[in-house]
């Protein structure tokens, strides 16, 4: 059996370091690579352009640009590169903010270890992670949300969720053996019956009512 090649990790930290200390923990992993550093933003999106990293591990508060307007630009210009935010902020609002953005993760630095490794793991397979205090934190600020919530199919709500991940129509077609057509359709009572029509507002719906569990990604 032919061996897998490693994961690819650029890690952006602007204290060296804890990007020594991320270098040290990542690479006593099998299978992890750290291929770059970053001290800021825009090193960090050219290291993203060199090296097509699978992983980037992202500082939310940074000097220079910010961090968070980074996210949808990287998920656009570099689809294979998967964000998990590394940060010291364990204010929910800015996890909430990250997710809707794009992020994989979201990792508090009080909780690196085991947890970014996991992270990391699951954004490259295409999962999503939260700490486990920050998703709990997000549900209970939205129990009463999802009680006032409109009803939504069986059908449209697993739509709604594959959209919330960043699916394309065609994509989630193909993962729900549905036409395009369907999709389209589900979509757009979806869209009518929560009076939203962006994909970001449908992402900011989904994470208000059912905020991402920190589990491997479905199949």
């Amino acid at each position: 059996m032919p061996e897998q090649d490693p994961l690819t990790v650029v890690l952006a930290d602007d204290h060296t370091v804890v990007r020594s200390g991320l270098r040290l923990l990542l690479e006593s992993e099998d299978g992890i690579e750290v291929v770059a550093e970053a001290d800021d933003v825009v090193s960090a999106l050219a290291e993203v352009e060199r090296h097509e990293p699978d992983v980037l591990v992202l500082d939310l508060h940074m000097p220079g640009e910010p961090s968070l307007p980074a996210i949808p630009r990287i998920r656009e210009r570099w689809p294979g590169t998967r964000v998990v935010v590394l940060t010291a902020q364990r204010d929910p609002s800015f996890a909430g903010e990250a997710m809707r953005l794009g992020t994989a993760g979201y990792v508090p630095k009080e909780a690196a270890g085991r947890q970014l490794v996991r992270a990391i793991r699951i954004a490259a397979e295409g999962g999503i992670y939260l700490e486990p205090r920050l998703g709990a934190r997000l549900a209970a600020d939205a129990a009463a949300a999802r009680r006032s919530a409109p009803e939504l199919t069986e059908r449209e709500l697993e739509v709604l969720r594959l959209i919330a991940r960043g699916h394309t129509n065609r994509e989630i077609a193909t993962r729900l053996f549905l036409s395009v057509r369907t999709v389209e359709g589900h979509r757009a009572r979806i869209q009518r019956k929560l009076g939203r029509s962006r994909r970001s507002d449908l992402v900011e719906y989904v994470l208000e009512r059912e905020p991402v569990e920190s589990s491997e990604p479905p199949t």
